[in-house]
Formats: structure tokens, C-alpha cells, sequence
């Protein structure tokens, strides 16, 4: 064992020891998306759907999420008075939240209003809190992965239209399942300039110009073609985050926690030689190795989030030595809290 192993399981043994002292009063939640050294210490794992549900049931004082900031801001907005919400590592964004600000996306839903049109934001879990607030006021709600059918068919429902931020991909392969055909969609810029063109006008889904870029860049159509043909009869699952051009190639797309299921089942009946799964690595890994001898897992492409590898066991640590004094704590201002929350609690109510 080299110095830099027996250093990690010096930091784990000390995490297991402050786990002990805090008792009742801390919760670890972490997202699929994780690394190993930071899921074993975690208390409840999830996904983005899974883990905003358990908040509100959570009694410790302490809740620290290892994840990205928006899902931090999230379970500081779900937490009950008196609660503490804290991200080992604040610099741990995602890209994609980061290509909706809020200020665009007020401006934009403003010239929506201004037309006489209502149209409903539908804004994807993966934004920030300042968005989440401008969508609750404009009267629209939150979706996940997991839930982004129930919501847009909502949303359908509520309006004239839909705007669905940021995820222009999430947003295509739903409104596939739907049945929205594409020339009653329109991709917008962050400007809104196209709002006037006949495409927007008739435009059932207005699309927001973000992606993931892990699961947009990463992952192609012909990674798919590929596997199938190494692989004849074997199935390819990937996250809707990817592209409608990759979507359309697999044998099914959905959440994490999707995949999970689908992999568990595959591992339990043993029918299947292998089965390619395409979203972030450590998630991929992690379900290789759970199920090795059982069935073979292959990752599409082996893409890590490097914001979600930023939270490692030594800010976790770090974190947990320093929770008496405050240090980490994600703090969501006072004026975006009851948007927000209306944004999300529509989401909650309508996928219990």
C-alpha cells in the first residue's frame, strides 16, 4: 500500500468516525453520478427526482449533498426551517445549467407574454435557482429525466405552448414519446429573436439552445451502430440527455434511475450477453462491476462529468469537520425562494 493509499483510507476512517459523532443530525445524499469514494459514505442515493423527494421527509439538521450546485440549491429550497444544506465543493456547476440565465429567460418569456400567446415554461432540473424562480412566476414548473413526459404533457395542457429549458435534446426525444411532430418545434436562441418567425409562431415547443456536453458530445450515432454490430440482439440504453440522432438508435432511453432498472432486470433473468449503457462513467462503472459474472456492461463512451468529479473524499471530509462553524452551506436568497419553490412543489404534485 503506497502513501497515497493509506492517506484515502485514513480520510474514509476519519469520515466513518464524524458519520458516528453527528448521529441523527447529518445526511450524506449523493447522485448516481458520484464516484465510489464518495458513495459509500453517502446515506441515500438517487437521482435528481429521487433525491428532491426524500428532502422534505429528512429530520437531520445537517443535509450535505454531494453533487452539483443546482442540486444543492434545490434541497436548501425543499429543506424544512432550521435545516442546513452544504456542497463539499461550490465550484462544482454544470455546463448546461450554465446556458440559461435567468435574465434571458425572463426576457424571453416577457416577449412570449407580450404576444398574446401563453406560454408555459418547463424548465429541466439542471438550471439554477434563478431560474427556477423567473419559471415559477411565469407560472411554470420544474421536470427531471424521470419525469419529463408527465410534465410536458402538463405543460401541453396548461398553454398555448411549452418553452422547455434548457435541454434542446431532453426536450426532442420527450416530445417524441409524446408525439409532437418536429415542425410544430422550434429551436430558439437565448435572445429570442427568432420569437417572430413563423416557425416559432407555430411552434407547440419552443426548445432552449442548451445540451449537456458529456452526453451530447461524447456520444454518437455510430457508437451505437457500432455496438450493434459486435453485439447482434443486444440492447443499447442511453439518457435522454443524448441526441435524437442517438436516441433513435437504442433499444430504450431514459433516467438513471431507468437505467439502473433495466440493468438489475437484465442481470436478474440472464438472457442477455451484454448490454451497452451510455451516460456518465462512474455511474456505468459502478453498475460493471455490481453485476460482473452476471452480465457484461460496456459503456458507449467512457465520459465523466468533471464537475461531479470534483466533490471527492477529502472535501467531503472537509466538509464534515468544518459543519459546526458553517463552511459549505448553500444559502438561497430570500426573493427567490417562494418562486422557486412553486416551480418545484408543481413538479412534486404532479409525480408523486
Amino acid at each position: 500500500m503506497d502513501v497515497m493509499d493509506r492517506g484515502l483510507d485514513a480520510t474514509h476512517a476519519r469520515i466513518a468516525e464524524l458519520k458516528k459523532k453527528f448521529g441523527s443530525d447529518l445526511v450524506i445524499l449523493g447522485h448516481h453520478y458520484q464516484a465510489d469514494e464518495i458513495i459509500r459514505h453517502v446515506d441515500i442515493v438517487g437521482d435528481s427526482l429521487e433525491l428532491a423527494r426524500r428532502i422534505p421527509d429528512i429530520e437531520a439538521r445537517s443535509i450535505v449533498f454531494c453533487g452539483v450546485y443546482f442540486m444543492a440549491e434545490s434541497a436548501a429550497l425543499l429543506a424544512r426551517p432550521g435545516q442546513k444544506v452544504y456542497l463539499p465543493d461550490h465550484s462544482a456547476d454544470c455546463a448546461m445549467a450554465r446556458m440559461a440565465r435567468a435574465s434571458d429567460v425572463e426576457r424571453v418569456l416577457e416577449k412570449l407574454a407580450a404576444s398574446g400567446r401563453k406560454v408555459v415554461p418547463l424548465a429541466y432540473v439542471n438550471s439554477s435557482l434563478a431560474v427556477k424562480a423567473v419559471v415559477g412566476r411565469f407560472g411554470g414548473a420544474v421536470c427531471t429525466s424521470s419525469n419529463a413526459e408527465t410534465m410536458l404533457k402538463w405543460a401541453t395542457g396548461e398553454g398555448d405552448a411549452v418553452l422547455f429549458l434548457p435541454d434542446r435534446n431532453l426536450g426532442r426525444n420527450t416530445a417524441r414519446v409524446l408525439g409532437i411532430p418536429a415542425e410544430r418545434q422550434a429551436l430558439i436562441s437565448a435572445s429570442g429573436n427568432e420569437l417572430d418567425s413563423d416557425e416559432a409562431r407555430n411552434a407547440k415547443l419552443l426548445l432552449w439552445p442548451g445540451c449537456c456536453p458529456i452526453h451530447e458530445s461524447l456520444m454518437k450515432p455510430d457508437m451505437v451502430d457500432a455496438f450493434h454490430s459486435h453485439f447482434p440482439g443486444c440492447r443499447v440504453l442511453v439518457h435522454p440527455e443524448c441526441t435524437p440522432e442517438v436516441v433513435e438508435r437504442c433499444d430504450g432511453a431514459g433516467s438513471t434511475a431507468y437505467l439502473i432498472k433495466e440493468v438489475e432486470k437484465a442481470a436478474a433473468e440472464g438472457r442477455e450477453q451484454a448490454l451497452c449503457i451510455g451516460t456518465e462513467f462512474h455511474l456505468v462503472h459502478r453498475l460493471m462491476e455490481r453485476h460482473a459474472g452476471r452480465i457484461n456492461i460496456i459503456p458507449l463512451a467512457q465520459a465523466s462529468c468533471p464537475d461531479m468529479e470534483k466533490v471527492d473524499a477529502e472535501k467531503l471530509l472537509a466538509t464534515l469537520e468544518s459543519l459546526e462553524n458553517g463552511a459549505g452551506e448553500v444559502v438561497v436568497e430570500e426573493a427567490m425562494k417562494e418562486p422557486a419553490r412553486k416551480a418545484v412543489v408543481r413538479m412534486l404534485e404532479h409525480c408523486r
